[in-house]
């Protein structure tokens, strides 16, 4: 049980380079679905096997054995560690939760700022118009769904380019992005090693709306050249938006233009089967490591409790 509780604690150190090689070898939106799902599932191994561990510690309890019925002491291959594993397992499941609350507010708090604000503006369609001085536009989720652009953004590109930057941001709305970042930002509160991997979903969702605007204008040096130009304009001043609000002009904006300008996303590269195969292990062991380790410790309660033999 001692390994099989280690396992998902562990496994997601390996996941962050493999990250790093889907955002260059998958396509991005494939990318961003594979990321994603092993995000979450590692997360929830994580939390599985803290858990297990807070739980035997506290079995070991003389107090809390009595209110669980144990009629022996229960018994793990780890018993000099049980309560020290459990402390520090209480001590970062309370870590994280407070971080991610904290987030979690603060993100809600950003997200009725922008939504209020873009309340007060007259909308064409899923466009909102705020006149400021400063160069911005990003994808704002909810219902409805918009796009939001200052007037200092529109000053700043050309007709084209405004139809690129537009599309983009109206691809992160239709591909429900939001969502993406959202599960990714759960995850990193989950586990520190997924932190890395948070930075990488968000790459795949702007490489996603980086293709789906490419493909909308049919010219992907002008969409390279849309982007790069609203960053530009963008970089002197970096508004605070919400993070499950995506924009063109976030992230590494030299890599993603750089693609744009390689070519189409990739489709089926040799080496892509094969990062979809290690990350989908990855979080198959450690889905399964949770799993049977719930399976062990539900055995050994009920070992303790007389109801099974060892």
């Amino acid at each position: 049980m001692t390994v099989l509780l280690l396992l998902p604690l562990l496994v997601p150190f390996a996941v962050p380079a493999l990250a790093k090689r889907a955002e260059g070898r998958l396509a991005p939106a494939a990318a961003l679905w594979v990321l994603t799902l092993t995000a979450l599932t590692l997360a929830g191994g994580s939390l599985t096997a803290l858990g297990a561990l807070v739980l035997t510690g506290l079995l070991k309890l003389p107090v809390l054995a009595a209110f669980g019925e144990l009629v022996h002491p229960l018994r793990t291959p780890w018993d000099a560690v049980a309560v020290p594993a459990a402390a520090a397992s209480v001590g970062l499941l309370a870590v994280g939760a407070w971080t991610l609350t904290r987030s979690a507010l603060r993100q809600a708090r950003a997200l009725r700022t922008a939504h209020a604000e873009a309340g007060r503006r007259p909308a064409a369609g899923d466009l909102c118009v705020v006149d400021s001085p400063y160069p911005d536009a990003y994808a704002l989720p909810g219902r409805p769904a918009r796009v939001v652009v200052t007037t200092a953004m529109i000053r700043s590109l050309g007709p084209a380019e405004r139809e690129v930057l537009l599309a983009h941001e109206r691809a992160h709305n239709a591909g429900h992005h939001h969502c993406f970042l959202a599960m990714a930002e759960l995850a990193a509160h989950c586990h520190p090693a997924l932190r890395t991997v948070r930075a990488s979903i968000r790459f795949a969702a702007e490489r996603a709306a980086d293709e789906a605007a490419a493909a909308a204008v049919g010219d992907r040096r002008l969409a390279a050249r849309a982007i790069a130009r609203a960053a530009l304009a963008a970089d002197a001043h970096r508004p605070e938006r919400p993070v499950l609000a995506p924009a063109a002009t976030s992230g590494p904006v030299p890599r993603r233009v750089a693609a744009l300008l390689a070519g189409p996303a990739p489709r089926a590269q040799r080496a892509a089967p094969w990062i979809s195969i290690l990350l989908a292990v990855c979080a198959a062991t450690a889905a399964g490591a949770a799993a049977t380790s719930l399976v062990a410790f539900h055995h050994d309660v009920e070992v303790a409790q007389g109801e099974a033999a060892h």
